[in-house]
């Protein structure tokens, strides 16, 4: 599938949000390259309808990277507790790793912000050293969320989620070839997914099953224990929440790289 790149695409002016919260429909966003400053405040709940036109990611979440021998020290102003990021009492990572600080990012499909974030992060996540790991986690609050949350997990249970994660933000944003709805199917998702040779009965048992129960549950629970209110987030070793302001994507990844060194011990 060929992604439409972001020079190319024609977005509104209007612009509300640089990011996505668990009650507003989905909405057009700016591009990712230079997100527009906004305050990300809920929008009134409204029937979902697929955005105009969204950034088409360029990675996917398994690509390998070079990553630099040394982390690369913070730059810019320290940031600051409860106005830059939130600090999580007890809080433990997504998926713990020896000798690693994790960065989950909560994100969802059916989020434009998230699709235009998408290759942001995918370009950090390459600057980072071995000992970062950054792992993505669908946003399950219910709705038209969940249904993509399913065939996130579906996808990686099934094998394909490296080849799919981001013709799936092209299918919803761009092309517009699959509903953004709470009662989205698993039928009406598995023929995108036979481009990757997933059987559609296969994908539907995989949907369904048991196993995306319980992988659905521990997102909900992660996101409600860091205080997700919208996408995309970041949770740096699952002490910080760092949520997307009125100052962009790259004031919310120096926050990171500053939460980051903490906990490398290389930051106070």
């Amino acid at each position: 599938m060929t992604l439409r790149p972001l020079a190319s695409l024609t977005l509104p002016l209007l612009l509300a949000l640089t990011a996505c919260s668990g009650s507003e429909a989905p909405a057009p966003a700016a591009p990712a390259t230079t997100p527009a400053p906004a305050e990300a405040t809920p929008a009134p709940a409204a029937t979902p309808q697929p955005p105009a036109e969204a950034a088409a990611p360029a990675a996917t979440p398994d690509q390998p990277a070079a990553t630099p021998a040394a982390a690369p020290a913070p730059t810019g102003p320290a940031p600051i507790a409860g106005v830059d990021y939130v600090e999580i009492a007890n809080g433990q990572p997504f998926q713990p790793a020896a000798g690693k600080v994790e960065v989950a990012e909560v994100f969802g499909y059916t989020c434009p912000h998230c699709a235009h974030f998408e290759p942001v992060l995918q370009a950090w996540k390459q600057r980072q050293p071995a000992d970062v790991s950054v792992v993505q986690v669908p946003a399950a609050f219910g709705g038209y969320w969940l249904p993509y949350a399913r065939a996130f997990y579906a996808a990686e249970a099934l094998g394909v989620l490296p080849q799919s994660h981001d013709a799936m933000f092209n299918a919803i944003h761009v092309q517009r070839t699959l509903p953004v709805s709470a009662d989205v199917t698993a039928e009406q998702i598995a023929p995108f997914y036979a481009q990757y040779g997933v059987d559609a009965k296969r994908f539907a048992d995989t949907f369904n099953s048991f196993g995306v129960d319980a992988k659905i549950n521990r997102a909900k629970q992660f996101a409600v224990k860091t205080r997700i209110e919208g996408t995309p987030s970041l949770v740096v070793n699952g002490k910080y929440t760092v949520a997307v302001d009125q100052q962009g994507y790259d004031k919310m990844l120096n926050t990171v790289d500053w939460l980051v060194a903490k906990e490398r011990g290389g930051a106070n």
